[in-house]
């Protein structure tokens, strides 16, 4: 009977740790009902950097925004098409088979683009740089 308490009461702290990971903080959803409006439904995930990331659809557009533990927006990534991308960076990616793209936009006002290709993400400024890469 003891372990099957002990079990229950693990489960129980497992389920609450994994909602309070899904539950951001009133200043990060405020913050996002401001920057985005009219957003009905937004999925929120808590990363390992402590910033919380909502993934919602805007205009028929998948989007993410990231907002720090306070509130403060930090980027937002839009789905765009691969010819969307500046030509530097479709020049940059020729041959290679890309799954999805995306646009960044910072909070210092930069943007990047996304790629991804063989499960990594590549990371380029708008002259076709790689910036990053990462596993996806």
């Amino acid at each position: 009977m003891k372990k099957i308490l002990f079990l229950l009461m693990l489960a129980s702290g497992y389920c609450l740790t994994a909602f309070a990971q899904k539950t951001p903080p009133q200043a990060v959803v405020a913050a996002f009902n401001q920057k985005f409006p009219g957003v009905a439904k937004a999925d929120w995930d808590k990363e390992k950097n402590g910033a919380w990331e909502a993934e919602f659809e805007q205009n028929d557009v998948d989007m993410s925004a990231n907002f720090s533990a306070d509130g403060k927006w930090l980027e937002t990534e839009t789905e765009i098409k691969l010819t969307e991308l500046p030509a530097s960076v479709q020049a940059a990616l020729a041959g290679k088979k890309v799954k999805e793209a995306a646009r960044i936009q910072r909070a210092d006002g930069s943007t990047v683009y996304e790629a991804e290709v063989k499960r990594k993400d590549l990371l380029f400024d708008a002259a076709g740089k790689i910036l990053q890469e990462s596993k996806d």
